[in-house]
């Protein structure tokens, strides 16, 4: 390949198959491929792969980072107190270290309360006006009613495989880990629709 064109790749540009087939179907048509024909598809394939990778916009870029968590040990009330002052319907539990173990819901804390999570709304309120609710056993331990393990993303995902994700499994928001796992950042979908809405 010419070195002119070698140097007018951006070194961290790497383009996919997605982006040759693009570029076949730019040429359109039967390509009988020669050196010149290569170079050509080559060429466009790596402006798509330039293009591609400058829409990118990374975890790290939108996530929240002041994160509001608890601790595996936290009771009910805790809990309840962290979703109700931030107003919030989920947060990420983590171990002593930091690492995301799991991720705690407004169900969950129905749970822990004695509800099933199946309850409908009707049979909250009538719990709440003082009937009892069917037979259950929930548990005062946060760690046997919380999610886990946790579905977590990186720093460096692109935030439309997350949006993927978010939607594929039917949650809110995703906690952010690095490498060890601990607990860098939280991704929701009002931070993906957010950045939707300058793009």
């Amino acid at each position: 390949m010419p070195k002119r064109l070698m140097d007018e790749i951006p070194k961290q540009c790497e383009f996919s198959d997605e982006d040759l087939g693009a570029a076949l179907e730019e040429m359109k048509g039967y390509v009988d491929i020669t050196e010149d024909d290569l170079k050509k598809i080559y060429a466009i394939a790596l402006r798509h792969a330039a293009q591609r990778v400058a829409n990118r916009v990374m975890v790290r870029d939108v996530m929240t980072r002041n994160v509001i968590k608890v601790r595996e040990e936290a009771d009910i009330n805790e809990v309840t107190t962290l979703l109700s002052e931030n107003r919030i319907s989920g947060l990420p539990v983590v171990d002593g270290g930091g690492r995301v173990i799991g991720v705690v819901t407004e169900a969950d804390v129905l749970s822990m309360a004695g509800m099933n999570k199946e309850h409908a709304f009707r049979d909250i309120i009538r719990h709440i006006l003082g009937e009892p609710l069917p037979a259950h056993s929930g548990s005062k331990k946060l760690r046997d009613v919380m999610s886990s393990p946790a579905i977590t993303t990186g720093p460096e995902a692109d935030i439309r495989d997350v949006a993927l994700t978010i939607d594929e499994k039917r949650i809110k928001r995703l906690p952010v880990v690095d490498e060890q796992g601990r607990l860098i950042g939280l991704i929701s979908r009002a931070d993906i629709v957010r950045v939707i809405g300058t793009k």
